[in-house]
This record gives C-alpha cells, sequence and structure tokens, in this order.
C-alpha cells in the first residue's frame, strides 16, 4: 500500500454501532450492540492500512490472520472473510461479541497508535453473522479417517475448539458435556443481552456437522473416569471443565436466603431461563434492592442482569476503585448507562437476615489502596470504625471460582497446583498423565473465552503430533 493511501485511510473515523437506546434495554434481554451494515462493515475495514508485520495477529490468543480477512471485508467479499475466520476460530460470532479486543488484538493495531485502532471485533462479529444469516456457512473437507480417537471432556470454548480442529485432522472426536446443552460458559454464564444463545447454538451446530459427536448430561468422574476413556477406545483425552465452582468471601451470613454465587444465579437466568418464568419453571429471587459484589466481567454481566429483573436499584461493591476494575471498559459504560450504581472502595464484612432467615442488610467496610500486590494492582486495606450498613434483599457474589474439581479427584495421577488447577506444559497443554491433555479456566482459573480457545488450539496440536508419534 502507498503511503498516499495509507494517509487516506489513516483519516476515516473509526466507525460507531448502533444499541438499543439504555432506557428500552435495561426492560428486555435483547442484544444490546446491533451490528454494523455492510456499509459501515467496509468503511471500518478500509482503515486497515495492511501492516507488513501485523502486531495484531500476535495479539490474538488463537492467531487469525487478521489483515487478510479484514482486507476481504473492505473488498466486499463477507463470505469468503467468515471463511478465512473460521480457518483459525470454530467460534467467530461468539468472539466478536465477548473477546476484549481491546486488551488484545486492537491494543497493539498500529492504526491505534495515532487515533483509534480498527474495529477488529466488530468486524470479526460482522462477517460471521453476515455468512450465518445468507446461508453460506460451508463446511470445510475432512479428510479420511487416520483410526484415532479423542475424548473431549467438557463442552465450553476450550474444548469446541479443541474438537474442531482435531476432526479438521482426520481424527474422530467425541465431547462429553455435563450439563444438558453444549456451550459451557457460553450458555450459562455469558447472558442473553451480551451473547443470544441462538449464535452459541449455530456455532456448535457448525462444529457437529464436521464429525464432531456430542453427548450432553455425561458427566466424566461419575459416568466414566478419564482412565476408563483411554482404556475403551480413546487415544487421547482433553480436559477443560472450567472453572464452574463458585468462590464466596467465608464472612458471617452468606447461607442466608437471597445470597447467590454468580454461578448460580447466572445459570437459573442464563441457562434455566429464569427471566421468562414461569413460561420456565425455574425461579430467582428478583427483589428491589440488589447488590453484587465484585468488579470483573462476571460482576458485570450479574450486576447488568439484575437491572433487567425490574428491581428498584442495582449497586456494584467493589473493593477497590474504578481504574483497577478488571471488567471491560465498554460493561462498565454499558452499565452505568443501564442505571447501574458503584459503591467503591467497599468490602462487605457480614450479611444480615430477619427472623426468617431473609436477607436484608449488608455490613460493609470502608477501603483504601496501599502498595501493589502480586496482581500489580495496590491493595485495598480496611479503614478502621468506618462500618456502615446497606439495606438489600439480593446479593450475588462474583469475587471468583475456583477449578471443577471431579476430574482430579477421580484422577489422582494428574498433577493439581495449590488452587486445584490442573498443571500443564503451556506450549503443548500436557498433563502429567500420558495421553491427557487439559486448557481452558481448569488451567487458568477464570479467564476469558478466547484464551481457553488459544489453549484449545495449542492442544489440538499437541494431541495430533503426539498421536501421529506415540512419543510423550
Amino acid at each position: 500500500m502507498d503511503p498516499k493511501e495509507i494517509k487516506e485511510r489513516m483519516k476515516i473515523p473509526r466507525q460507531p454501532m448502533s444499541e438499543q437506546d439504555p432506557k428500552e434495554r435495561v426492560k428486555n434481554f435483547y442484544e444490546v450492540p446491533q451490528g454494523y451494515t455492510p456499509e459501515l462493515a467496509m468503511q471500518e475495514a478500509k482503515r486497515c492500512i495492511q501492516c507488513k508485520n501485523p502486531l495484531c495477529v500476535g495479539g490474538c490468543p488463537v492467531n487469525i490472520d487478521i489483515p487478510w480477512f479484514v482486507r476481504l471485508i473492505a473488498e466486499g467479499k463477507f463470505v469468503d472473510a467468515a471463511k478465512k475466520l473460521k480457518e483459525t476460530n470454530a467460534l467467530p460470532a461468539v468472539c466478536g461479541r465477548v473477546c476484549p479486543q481491546e486488551d488484545q488484538c486492537e491494543k497493539v493495531c498500529l492504526v491505534g497508535k495515532k487515533g483509534q485502532p480498527v474495529s477488529i471485533g466488530r468486524l470479526e462479529r460482522f462477517a460471521a453473522d453476515y455468512a450465518r444469516e445468507h446461508g453460506e456457512v460451508t463446511i470445510p473437507d475432512i479428510p479420511k479417517w487416520t483410526g484415532k480417537k479423542v475424548a473431549i471432556v467438557g463442552a465450553g470454548p476450550a474444548g469446541l475448539t479443541v474438537a474442531g480442529d482435531l476432526v479438521k485432522k482426520g481424527h474422530k472426536v467425541t465431547i462429553f458435556e455435563a450439563l444438558h446443552v453444549a456451550g459451557g460458559v457460553l450458555m450459562y454464564g455469558i447472558p442473553e443481552f451480551r451473547l443470544p444463545k441462538k449464535i452459541v447454538e449455530a456455532e456448535i451446530e457448525y462444529v457437529k456437522k464436521m464429525g464432531v459427536e456430542i453427548l450432553c448430561n455425561a458427566v466424566i468422574g461419575k459416568l466414566k473416569t478419564i482412565d476408563e476413556l483411554l482404556s475403551n477406545g480413546y487415544d487421547a483425552v482433553f480436559v477443560g471443565t472450567g472453572a464452574g465452582l463458585p468462590t464466596f468471601m467465608n464472612i458471617p451470613g452468606e447461607n442466608l436466603i437471597g445470597v447467590y454465587s454468580a454461578n448460580e444465579y447466572l445459570t437459573r437466568v442464563n441457562l434455566m431461563r429464569a427471566y421468562q418464568f414461569p413460561e420456565y419453571d425455574t425461579p430467582v429471587l428478583r427483589g428491589k434492592r440488589v447488590v453484587v459484589i465484585g468488579g470483573g466481567n462476571t460482576a458485570m454481566d450479574a450486576a447488568r442482569t439484575a437491572l433487567r429483573l425490574c428491581p428498584e436499584e442495582v449497586t456494584i461493591i467493589y473493593r477497590r476503585s474504578r481504574e483497577e476494575m478488571p471488567a471491560r471498559i465498554e460493561e462498565v459504560h454499558h452499565g452505568e448507562e443501564e442505571g447501574l450504581k458503584f459503591q467503591l472502595l467497599t468490602n462487605p464484612t457480614r450479611f444480615i437476615g430477619d427472623d426468617e432467615a431473609r436477607l436484608r442488610k449488608i455490613e460493609c467496610i470502608k477501603m483504601e489502596l496501599g502498595e501493589p500486590d502480586e496482581s500489580g494492582r495496590r491493595r485495598p486495606v480496611a479503614v478502621k470504625g468506618s462500618e456502615f450498613q446497606i439495606d438489600v434483599d439480593v446479593a450475588i457474589v462474583a469475587i471468583g471460582n475456583g477449578a471443577n474439581p471431579l476430574i482430579p479427584q477421580t484422577t489422582p495421577d494428574i498433577k493439581i497446583n495449590k488452587w486445584g488447577n490442573i498443571t500443564v506444559n503451556q506450549d503443548t497443554g500436557r498433563t502429567s498423565k500420558k495421553g491427557v491433555f487439559s486448557g481452558g479456566d481448569i488451567v487458568r482459573g477464570g479467564a476469558t473465552v478466547i484464551l481457553a480457545m488459544g489453549d484449545g488450539r495449542k492442544a489440538a496440536d499437541s494431541i495430533h503430533e503426539y498421536l501421529a508419534t506415540g512419543v510423550w
């Protein structure tokens, strides 16, 4: 690209994406961002200057050829762009919606050095949606069966990615999913207004059409063990069981009626569709005054969900300041637009109930920031004598998740760390047990969808090599 064209492209402003009005969307569970039109997508794609050394590719955990698919969009070749995405990403419509691009590919975009980066995530979403909506999703040619079979435990982002990659290499793949539907955190954790379930279902259907078998209601560790899978026809196993074990604060009153873990609250609303009660028969306490404890994406998902269930007030309680909140800036912005309140530099010390063991108040203490801790953020320190109480009906604890313990408990020769996460070789996903690989949140703890998928891609390559050579 000649310097003159680069200069012209740098003048194009970042194209906005239309969204539901905050006053309307807080009353429904429909998706908030409404996507690009073809014209807007082409204009945004033309902002890409096609760098000779595209740092964005290295910033993507699954190494999508970003300049190529963006160029195809700029040329109006939307279906070809979707095909290019699918070469390295089995779930582009998902990633285009929920990945923190601002901390990955867009963070290193050269266009962003002098202005706003190219909207890579929005373009990814556009291409994937366009192909699906126009019936142009094509299944790649699958090679002849190699004679090898792989079992995958967990149909979340990591497991689905491993499955998609391995089946394209000629292996037979079966996913064992504990829940009654596939998708993992994509189905039970992320709200409908941020990731419509029909999008997840379409991406899963694509993986199935490639030849991946998915068995639901199959709890490995109960139905069968890892050892039984390996001795009954499977040549390798990938464990992607996630971080579904709730973390609580261990303060008085956590067993009161009205205190939820974010896992339970979001699972009830998202997977079991409690927001459509009584049409769906899973209830959830709605309350009038709701607090959500935590500052990450899960806390934001829980808080913005609570706003839609008609309470009078929803407040985020977070022990650090706004600058330290790990939640995506876009999600915090959307929450504020919808009326979400923030009680910062505050930490709960106990939950207070009535005579019927129902939550009525939370006692909190003010915090101040001290020296940085191991995360690099300033450590919160309690201010003596600053206790105060808040009236509340529902509290949702969203301070993190622990690793699912079932596989380590039933496979004692798989090494785990002090937090219960499976220990792996970071480059290959290999565990301490021959033939067994792992990745995603069961290894990392609670992390992002795209990092789990990146783990899946590495593991798939490593599994393929192991199946071909037999070398461990």
